[in-house]
Formats: structure tokens, C-alpha cells, sequence
């Protein structure tokens, strides 16, 4: 493999790496681990140091995290001022349920409504330690509070791994059999690339967005309980509405008495640039917004926040989360918004978001695979198709890609239906520098496929 691009320098050096040695941990995740956990790349990769938007191997070879360990990190691996104040809570208070007082939650759950749009009314949080149980949370909440029972998702979305949220996610690759889907119903995606209509925005009169409507007078008997939606999809490959689809579907709900729910776990936190969350893109303001992954830097965090009137339909149960606001989680969370805030993160991503997507608007115009470049700010996706007409999906070449940019230092992701969209979602302190190493590794890399000139 000849390699022209190299890494940009840091000045982080790795610990000397003395655990067991690579084989001897797949053995035991092989024979202890549930065979349910999936692994990248065809010599499984291992990760024992991160540093910012870095990661280093066990031998000591650096990469540059182009997926955010699963668009999990926002701040940076490591970032020195959220270690300090958790390495301090955790020699305090590790633990205290919410049924006590501790000041963490609280002035979290403060700072985090200062962040929605003042006029929303999205005051009130509830935390939990994932973003599927966040969904479940927003569900039942909308259940209770409309008195309604059917619940609106989309094609092609993703909101998470439990039964509840796998029945919310229409992409069989994350399905069961034994999957409940009792009460939900999935619209078609605004996935203009591969419109379901053969249309294009803007002739097309976002037939898409009245699908919405279709669904809840054919299929849901006229009422619902909520539509759920990511402002972009993530696992379904980084799928980018058009302008003024979620007015008009946030109009069609409302109008069957439903709550707008925005599931912001991949979107939120400055990811997308230009705004704070996802939804601010689209002109539009959810009555629930869910959330995990960037929120806590890597810790198990999630929250789903609402308007107060909303909220209240918690006390007619009791319901409450053992380990929702923990001290240290809190604590995590806390520091990862006021690093965000402090250091400008969210205008970081919208400047290099930008450039890189210029750059592989313009690696496109080179490399035929790349049918479509997509997303906002830090949330990009490209997708690799054989033929620009048929847009038959290249999936094994997406998977070569992967490797190939792997061997060069560069972790990305893939996501979408057929596997063939690279999904580019580094953590939101990477540089321009670190850019133009994404664009021109992703050059070699497709150079050297058979279709890649």
C-alpha cells in the first residue's frame, strides 16, 4: 500500500500499553461475550488510549476518530477539564438516587434548558442512561399526557436497541421477529437521494410529508399519540430533509392531537453548525426532545425534556430512574456543556464541517463511486453507489473503504440500508488540518478500487 497522507502531529504521547495482548482479549469476548456484539473491520480493531479526536491501538498506532466512537464524543477523548471535575465527584459521591437531593442534577438539568429556544417551553428533563430508554420515556409520556395510543416513526430511522424502541425503528437490519410493533406505524423517509416517489424537491411538493397524513387516516384511525423523527438520520445514513418537510408534518400531527418528539441523540449538542439541536435547521419546535451520546462525552447518559404540562403525567406512577442522576454522570454532563459553550465547539463544527463538505462535494466531482455528499456541520454522510444512474448501492466497496482508510489512520463509520454510505461524525474538536486529512485519505483510498477513477 503506498500511502501519501499522514496524520497531523500532536503532542499527546501514549501510556506504554502492558494488558493482555489483542488475540488473547478477542478469545475472551469470544467465549464470554454475547456473539450479538458486531466488531468493524476484518482484523478487529483495539482501542486502549484517546486523547482529544485521537485514539491509539495497543502497539501504539494513532487514528483519527472520524465516528466519534458512534457519534458518542463531542468534546474531545479524554478532554482534560471534564476528567478533573469527574475524577473529583467520583472521590466525593459516586452514587445517590433521585430520591435524594444532590446539587448536580439539578444545575445540569438547569443549563440544559438554558440551551433550547426561549420560547419553546422545553424546561423540564427527565435523565436516564440511554437514548433508547430516553425514547421509551418520550412514548409513554406522549401516551399518557394525548390519551392516544399509535405512534408515527419513519423509514429507515434508528431509536435504539430495546424491544420498545426496536418496534420505533423501521430498518429490519436492527429487527426481531419477536419484535413488538403494536401501535406503530412508519411513514416513508424524505430521502430525496432515493425518493420512494421517482419526484424531485422542489417539483415534488413534499409528497413525502403528506405521507404522514396518509398513514394517520388509514392506518391509525385519524388519531396519534406522537411522530418521532431524527432531524437526520443517523444510522440510516446521515438522510438530510429538505427544507420545509418537518413544518409540515409537525402541522399534520399536531392537527390529529400528537406530540412532536425530535430524537436529537446524534444530531444535538452543535453537532449540525449552524444550531445548537438538530430541529432548529428545519424551522420547527418539538413538544419532546430526546437525547444521549454527545451529552455526556462517553458517559451513559441520556434525557428526555419536555414542557412542564407534559412532564406532569410522570406522577401518576411511581417512576423513577436508580442511577438517571447520578452524581458522577451529572457531573460528566455538566462539564461536557460548559466545554461546548467555553470553547466554541459548536462553531468549530460548523467551519470544518463546512470546509470538509466543500472538499468532498469536490473529492465527488473526481471519484464516480460517490453518488451523494450530504448532512450539516459534523453530520455528513457519502454514499457510494456503482453507477450514478441506477444508483445501485456499492456496499462491499463501501466495506474496502472502511479498511482501506483504516491502514491510513483514519476510523469511519457506515450506515444505511444497504451499508453503503461512509458516515462521517468526528468528535467536534477536530481541525481544518484534520479534514483535509479525511478528504484526502478518502482520495487514496477510493483511487485504489476498481471503480474508484
Amino acid at each position: 500500500m503506498r500511502c501519501r497522507t499522514s496524520l497531523p502531529p500532536t503532542d499527546h504521547q501514549p501510556a506504554p500499553y502492558d494488558g493482555p495482548a489483542k488475540q488473547e482479549v478477542l478469545a475472551l469476548r469470544q467465549q464470554y461475550l454475547t456473539p450479538g456484539l458486531l466488531t468493524y473491520y476484518r482484523d478487529p480493531l483495539m482501542i486502549v488510549e484517546g486523547q482529544m479526536q485521537y485514539v491509539w491501538d495497543e502497539q501504539g498506532k494513532r487514528y483519527l476518530d472520524g465516528f466519534a466512537g458512534i457519534v458518542t464524543i463531542s468534546v474531545g477523548h479524554c478532554h482534560p477539564e471534564v476528567v478533573k471535575r469527574v475524577q473529583e465527584q467520583a472521590g466525593k459521591l459516586q452514587h445517590a438516587t433521585t430520591i435524594y437531593l444532590h446539587p448536580a442534577a439539578a444545575q445540569f438539568a438547569k443549563k440544559l434548558a438554558e440551551h433550547f429556544p426561549g420560547d419553546s417551553g422545553l424546561t423540564v428533563s427527565y435523565f436516564t442512561n440511554s437514548g433508547s430508554e430516553a425514547n421509551e420515556l418520550a412514548v409513554l409520556s406522549a401516551r399518557e399526557f394525548t390519551g392516544n395510543q399509535e405512534v408515527v416513526s419513519l423509514r429507515n430511522c434508528y431509536h435504539g436497541g430495546t424491544q420498545g424502541t426496536m418496534a420505533l425503528t423501521a430498518h429490519s437490519t436492527w429487527k426481531f421477529k419477536s419484535n413488538p410493533s403494536v401501535g406503530v406505524n412508519n411513514a416513508l423517509a424524505p430521502y430525496c437521494y432515493r425518493c420512494p416517489y421517482g419526484l424531485q424537491y422542489p417539483g415534488c411538493g413534499l409528497k413525502c410529508a403528506h405521507d404522514v397524513e396518509n398513514v394517520i387516516k388509514y392506518e391509525t384511525c385519524g388519531e396519534a399519540a406522537c411522530f418521532i423523527a431524527e432531524p437526520i438520520q443517523g444510522v440510516g445514513g446521515a438522510v438530510t430533509p429538505p427544507p420545509g418537510y418537518f413544518e409540515i408534518v409537525y402541522e399534520i400531527v399536531r392537527r390529529a392531537g400528537g406530540l412532536c418528539v425530535a430524537d436529537e441523540v446524534q444530531t444535538g449538542f452543535g453537532r449540525t453548525g449552524e444550531h445548537f439541536w438538530g430541529f432548529q435547521n428545519w424551522g420547527v419546535t418539538p413538544d419532546v426532545v430526546t437525547m444521549a451520546k454527545g451529552i455526556g462525552n462517553g458517559a451513559p447518559l441520556g434525557a428526555c425534556t419536555t414542557r412542564p404540562e407534559i412532564a406532569a403525567v410522570m406522577r401518576k406512577r411511581v417512576h423513577f430512574n436508580t442511577f438517571g442522576g447520578n452524581p458522577i454522570s451529572m457531573t460528566q454532563g455538566l462539564a461536557t456543556l460548559e466545554v461546548i459553550d467555553r470553547e466554541n465547539i459548536q462553531q468549530n463544527a460548523q467551519a470544518v464541517g463546512g470546509r470538509l463538505k466543500q472538499r468532498l462535494q469536490e473529492l465527488q466531482e473526481r471519484r464516480r463511486l460517490i453518488g451523494e455528499v450530504r448532512g450539516l456541520g459534523l453530520m455528513l454522510g457519502i454514499e457510494l453507489v456503482r453507477d450514478r444512474k441506477t444508483k445501485e448501492p456499492a456496499s462491499t466497496e463501501t466495506a474496502e473503504v472502511l479498511e482501506k482508510a483504516k491502514l491510513r489512520g483514519l476510523l469511519l463509520g457506515k450506515g444505511g440500508l444497504f451499508g453503503n454510505v461512509i458516515r462521517l461524525k468526528p468528535p467536534l474538536c477536530v481541525t481544518q488540518d484534520d479534514a483535509d486529512f479525511i478528504v484526502d485519505c478518502l482520495d487514496e483510498a477510493l483511487s485504489e478500487l476498481p471503480a474508484g477513477d
